[in-house]
């Protein structure tokens, strides 16, 4: 009984009957962030849905009013949320924003954990263009995973459109003005999440756009294989044992092993990631251009902007959003599986061209990466539907597992205590103005 009186708790409303900016009234929650909770809102006078932010003002390092004043400094792009407001309120600091639909990992789960390569391959294309466009205003986001991507709200006129959030461990890299580019350091704690980090974050690296990119590959290989990388499951007595663990399987798996079965593309992006040296700008239209270049050569309609799980989301009528509430189950049509052509391509056996593998690390030596693996640890079955329903049966008892987002030794942001509320003040004193 206790344990229902605490869940119960941990969802109250904590602005109960408030007016936050005088306008906007709190909802029930629907997520958390990597600093604060989600909740929906209310603009009581125009009846509009919103997202709000809620964070604790005695936090002890308050990251709230930091992502406000960088969503803003990305406003005007496609696939960034807008933003409507951000103060302190009472003893919380609050932001509320355009509410957005579900994110990947929602509608990943609501295709039976099945997204074909047509979908995989259009993933790609919006995800490397938030990237893109993050690292030319300066940031790095640190926390690439499919639960920070949502598309548009359902059935809204951007439906198709993926958006990038959760900014609260996004860093700048450089100088907007000079372009000065962070020193490289070593011995840093791991920021982000253990799952999809770079080999580099692992080791205790300074991250840079190098980093982003890698986790990307991670993210689009975790689609493919239908949820299940070979360290996920990893068990330990510890966090810090559970990321070595996870680290260690990553260097020990060849990227060629953890693509097997795939287009030579997913291979050939993840070993230029890993090739990059600290400073390195990468050659974003290059990565777009392998899988754009895929999509022509496998026929796709380029026309056709549906995903898997358009036609899931329309016919359910589904009103989702900005949330993490999770679809198990809720799937009303049968799970798309890979196409017959798809299937006859990634047939199991068929040669497939990667480069050498080698990773970056330090300020760009070249290293090999131990090539020994555990081929019991890697799924290399081919994408059919008995693969995909097998793959998805061993995810089950894994899917609930998170992999713990681990911050320490935050950067000292000293404009968060001296510049309280939202303002181009804050943005100057933030570095993000060009």
């Amino acid at each position: 009984m206790a344990h229902h009186a605490d869940s119960s708790k941990a969802n109250q409303n904590p602005l109960k009957d408030a007016r936050v900016g005088g306008i906007w009234r709190l909802g029930r929650k629907i997520g958390s962030g990597s600093f604060g909770d989600i909740y929906k809102g209310v603009n009581v006078q125009t009846g509009e849905e919103v997202a709000m932010k809620v964070e604790s003002a005695k936090a002890k390092h308050p990251q709230l009013i930091y992502e406000s004043k960088l969503i803003k400094h990305l406003q005007g792009a496609p696939g960034i949320a807008q933003i409507y407001y951000c103060d302190a309120e009472a003893d919380f600091n609050i932001m509320v924003m355009e509410l957005l639909g579900p994110s990947l990992e929602d509608l990943f789960n609501l295709c039976s954990r099945q997204f074909t390569l047509r979908t995989i391959l259009m993933i790609a294309d919006q995800v490397l263009d938030r990237v893109e466009y993050l690292h030319s205003k300066n940031f790095i986001h640190r926390d690439i995973k499919p639960d920070n991507f949502l598309i548009g709200r359902v059935n809204g006129p951007h439906q198709s459109v993926i958006y990038m959030i959760d900014y609260g461990l996004a860093k700048k890299y450089r100088d907007p003005k000079t372009h000065q580019h962070i020193p490289y350091r070593e011995n840093k704690n791991l920021t982000g999440t253990a799952r999809y980090a770079s080999i580099s974050a692992h080791l205790g690296s300074e991250q840079s756009r190098r980093d982003d990119l890698e986790a990307v590959g991670y993210v689009l290989m975790y689609f493919c294989r239908a949820g299940t990388l070979p360290w996920q499951g990893i068990k330990a007595n510890t966090k810090q044992e559970k990321y070595h663990k996870i680290m260690e399987k990553k260097m020990s798996t060849p990227v060629e092993v953890l693509c097997k079965g795939y287009p030579s593309e997913f291979a050939t992006y993840l070993n230029y990631c890993r090739q990059l040296r600290f400073e390195d700008r990468p050659d974003y239209a290059y990565l777009r251009g392998l899988f754009k270049d895929l999509y022509i050569k496998e026929g796709f309609d380029q026309q056709d902007a549906s995903f898997d799980w358009t036609p899931k989301l329309n016919a359910r009528n589904a009103g989702l959003g900005h949330s993490t509430d999770r679809l198990h189950g809720h799937c009303t049509q049968e799970p798309r599986h890979w196409s017959r052509r798809e299937q006859d391509r990634l047939a199991p056996g068929r040669s497939r061209d990667a480069s050498k593998n080698q990773l970056a690390v330090g300020n760009g030596n070249m290293v090999n990466p131990s090539m020994a693996t555990n081929p019991g640890g890697v799924s290399v079955m081919a994408p059919d539907r008995g693969a995909g329903e097998a793959a998805a049966q061993a995810n089950l008892e894994t899917q609930q597992e998170k992999d713990e987002i681990f911050v320490s030794n935050l950067p000292q942001r000293p404009e968060q205590q001296t510049l309280p509320t939202f303002g181009m003040q804050q943005s100057v004193a933030l570095g993000i103005v060009n």
